[in-house]
């Protein structure tokens, strides 16, 4: 037997039993907290990382934890998708939870903004790209191997800063914060989560999106007011849930809907 092979073995033996989870996005911020906390309630969890370097350095930083492993997945490219599959397929072989984390905000930076009419067209497609685009791309890849989970779990993550009733009041957060590209990329994260939930009612795989709340992070320069702590707690929730749990739900830091 092939060293290869044998350190594919003694993988798939240790994965056997525990819930499997893959948190893409994860170097960081809520993405790596939300890993880690997955990792503490005994889950094998996988951490996305399109920086291989930085995802071994973070799964390292986390290994108390519990049993975390670096992943190189990069949503925005297909080889690298088609890559993370086999692997966790090699080593799996099913797929319980996957949080949706990966994201950009072109919108926000250090001094404020960007004014909507300043909002330049290639920001828009690359912000659609990593939230929207890639997000399909990832989730229809692993389909196959969460379709073999006993009770399938997909968190996409959003923000309430796409809910089209709170744009719709004029004195809301999320109207007077008019982030463009990424609140309309958000929108459509959630229209998305219902229409997966919908499509995968049958097959007992839950799909929710979740508002992590206002985090201080490094994509909004840590003007959040939250803790990462805080913000995972969300996504860990529906990635806990019962099988007859929620599903086509927008759920946010009270553990209340979110109104779509």
């Amino acid at each position: 037997m092939t060293t290869t092979t044998t350190t594919t073995t003694l993988a798939r033996e240790t994965t056997t039993r525990a819930t499997i989870a893959l948190v893409t996005g994860a170097t960081r911020g809520i993405g790596r907290e939300t890993v880690r906390q997955l990792a503490a309630s005994g889950m094998t969890v996988y951490l996305g990382a399109r920086d291989p370097a930085r995802g071994e350095r973070a799964a390292a930083e986390l290994a108390d934890a519990g049993d975390v492993r670096s992943l190189r997945l990069d949503v925005t490219d297909a080889e690298s998708i088609t890559a993370a599959v086999e692997r966790l397929e090699r080593e799996a072989g099913r797929l319980d939870v996957l949080v949706n984390n990966a994201a950009v905000n072109n919108d926000l930076h250090a001094t404020g903004v960007t004014p909507v009419a300043e909002v330049a067209a290639d920001a828009v497609r690359a912000t659609f790209d990593t939230n929207v685009v890639g997000l399909i791309a990832v989730t229809n890849a692993l389909l196959p191997l969460l379709r073999r989970a006993e009770a399938g779990r997909i968190v996409n993550m959003s923000s309430a800063i796409a809910s089209l009733t709170q744009l719709a009041d004029p004195t809301s957060g999320a109207a007077t914060r008019r982030m463009l590209a990424y609140a309309a990329s958000k929108a459509a994260v959630n229209a998305i989560t219902l229409i997966y939930a919908n499509d995968l009612r049958e097959s007992g795989i839950r799909v929710n999106a979740a508002d992590p709340g206002f985090v201080a992070t490094d994509m909004n320069d840590h003007q959040g007011v939250l803790t990462v702590e805080q913000g995972a707690a969300v996504p860990v929730r529906l990635a806990a849930g019962r099988p007859d749990g929620p599903g086509g739900e927008f759920i946010g830091q009270d553990g209340q809907a979110v109104p779509w």
